[in-house]
């Protein structure tokens, strides 16, 4: 099983997840980060540290973001390795309670 980021991420990108990762299972996009499933040891630390829910056990994946599960998978191959906080982008006041924002992800 793996920890997956959801579509609550996009066009926010808080870090705050970063810094507890014991493996450095994250990936940066522009505006978006993902999980590495191959490199993910489900140790949950990094699910309570996002501030916008962004992050799921794969078993807890609503159905209405299954398609992230494959995303995550895809775009961990392509971006680097995140392993240090940063701060958020900077209209995410505007993005953090909006949802369906797959379209505005940038690869």
């Amino acid at each position: 099983m793996t920890y997956v980021v959801s579509d609550s991420c996009i066009r926010c990108k808080y870090t705050d997840c970063v810094e507890v990762c014991p493996v450095d299972c994250f990936h940066e996009g522009p505006n978006f980060l993902v999980i590495d499933p191959e490199e993910c040891i489900d140790c949950s630390l990094c699910e309570p540290e996002c501030p916008v829910n962004a992050i799921y056990a794969e078993e807890d994946l609503p159905e209405d973001q299954q398609e992230f599960l494959s995303l995550n998978a895809e775009l961990s191959q392509q971006w680097p390795v995140i392993t240090e906080m940063k701060p958020p982008l900077d209209d995410v006041d505007t993005w953090k309670e909006v949802s369906g924002k797959l379209e505005h992800l940038e690869r």
